[in-house]
């Protein structure tokens, strides 16, 4: 019987890492082909475990080619597995060497509906349809921009056609399309705090940018009208890390500004808008905007797996005719199986049903960590800034520490933190003591683990609290 520790897979969902044990021991040889894999009954029963974990597990395993099943007869390891990473190359990731990564913004893994996924994509494949050998339009599968259109549309109030869909693996490959198509001659207005990642590639492509500072309502657009920007990359539904959601007045001066001059573009970020839990979502930009000066950007790798690198972008029909003249050589880099059942998944309503139970999921989750630490002794040195979209909070600490102090103690803790002065070009005091804490890896038993050890980060600002 093989046998995995469940116990070393830190904040890593049962699931996950038993798919992850199973893949490096195919890969490595030491399960090798035609090995038959015990029954998910036997294996749940030894590795105490659910049945539903070792399922999902040896469900991921063969819809990516490592395990084939025979009727009746169970699952076997695939004859030609994928050949483990080569030594001068990068290894996948492994498990995390924390106990809790707050860092890490990610989806419970267990919470994706395998098994759907899986039925669907054999269907898909089964069908033998020449179609699915074919090359891939450079903008995607119309029937994948059809039912993206159509979630928009119903879920976002959206009126776009399909034609105005740009469908790439991941947001980082269309935001570098976004970039060779605006051309070197621009600069580009970057949130602060915000994501870096973004100025990166910016950089990379010999792109300027300007940092603009935030406030309560979102982007300054008073400071950006004194930069050199003419494109701004915002994320007015959920920005992080801040967790602010764009005001109403601030989104008007935004579309406003950008009317102003013909050269200039909002690129609006979506990213996880679908993760509301209380209250009707703002209207996004692009539906606001009647100029024609919004780029609308999202993906799937939130709400869905990070594995499934499937984002999109839409865009005004103005410049969509632009990326069609000067862009469009490019292939698609989304793989058509992968499309094909991405439609299915969205069109036959799994996606919305997905999407409600990861809803319900999360708010859960948010709820019990608001609860362990109000009764926690953390309840007196810290604030929680309230948000209800997303899955990361920001904890303002009444402490002596140093950012740098914080993170050091949390690491010897082993938390993994990230800190607001992280996301700042240039950290100042109006950032320090702010911890970002992203909840969704973090199982719902383990969160009272979680808050006590963030208590032992901060028990002398506590304990002086309490001789006060």
């Amino acid at each position: 019987m093989i046998t995995y520790d469940m116990n070393m897979r830190g904040g890593m969902s049962k699931y996950e890492y038993l798919f992850q044990c199973i893949r490096r021991d195919i890969q490595s040889g030491a399960l090798p082909p035609d090995f038959r894999l015990p029954s998910k009954r036997s294996l749940a029963e030894h590795l105490m475990v659910s049945v539903t974990t070792v399922e999902n597990a040896y469900s991921m395993l063969v819809s990516e080619g490592y395990l084939y099943t025979k009727q009746s007869s169970g699952f076997f390891v695939c004859r030609r597995p994928l050949p483990p990473p080569q030594a001068d190359e990068p290894e996948e990731e492994e498990a995390s060497p924390y106990r809790f990564d707050f860092k890490a913004n990610r989806c419970s893994l267990s919470l994706f509906p395998m098994n759907t996924w899986t039925r669907l994509m054999r269907q898909v494949l089964s069908r033998q349809d020449p179609v699915l050998l074919q090359t891939v339009p450079f903008n995607g599968l119309y029937v994948l921009r059809q039912a993206i259109a159509g979630y928009l549309y119903e879920y976002r109030g959206m009126s776009v056609s399909p034609g105005q869909i740009v469908i790439g693996a991941g947001t980082e490959y269309l935001y570098g399309r976004l970039l060779q198509l605006f051309g070197p001659h621009n600069v580009i207005a970057i949130e602060d705090p915000g994501y870096k990642k973004f100025a990166d590639i910016s950089l990379s492509y010999g792109t300027l940018w300007d940092y603009i500072p935030m406030d309560s309502e979102g982007i300054q657009t008073d400071r950006l009208k004194n930069s050199r920007a003419n494109i701004v990359h915002v994320s007015p539904a959920n920005h992080f890390p801040t967790g602010i959601v764009m005001s109403p007045g601030r989104r008007a001066q935004l579309i406003e500004w950008a009317g102003e001059l013909s050269d200039r573009y909002l690129i609006e970020d979506d990213y996880d808008s679908e993760l509301r839990f209380a209250g009707q979502p703002l209207p996004t930009l692009f539906s606001q905007d009647s100029r024609r000066k919004v780029i609308y950007m999202n993906t799937f790798s939130k709400s869905m797996v990070p594995s499934l690198r499937i984002s999109y972008m839409v865009l005004p029909q103005p410049l969509m005719e632009l990326y069609r003249s000067r862009l469009s050589f490019y292939s698609c880099s989304v793989s058509s199986f992968e499309q094909y059942t991405l439609a299915e998944f969205i069109s036959r309503g799994y996606f919305e049903r997905h999407i409600n139970r990861l809803k319900r999921h999360y708010r859960r989750q948010k709820e019990l960590f608001l609860a362990a630490l109000g009764a926690s002794p953390l309840a007196g040195v810290c604030s929680v800034q309230k948000s209800q979209v997303g899955t990361h909070l920001v904890l303002h600490m009444n402490t002596r520490l140093s950012d740098a102090e914080i993170k050091r103690r949390a690491s010897e803790l082993g938390l993994h933190l990230a800190m607001m002065s992280d996301y700042c070009r240039v950290p100042s005091l109006a950032h320090a003591g702010q911890a970002i804490i992203n909840f969704a890896s973090i199982d719902p038993e383990q969160i009272s683990l979680a808050v006590r050890l963030l208590e032992d980060i901060f028990r002398a600002d506590i304990d002086l609290k309490k001789s006060s």
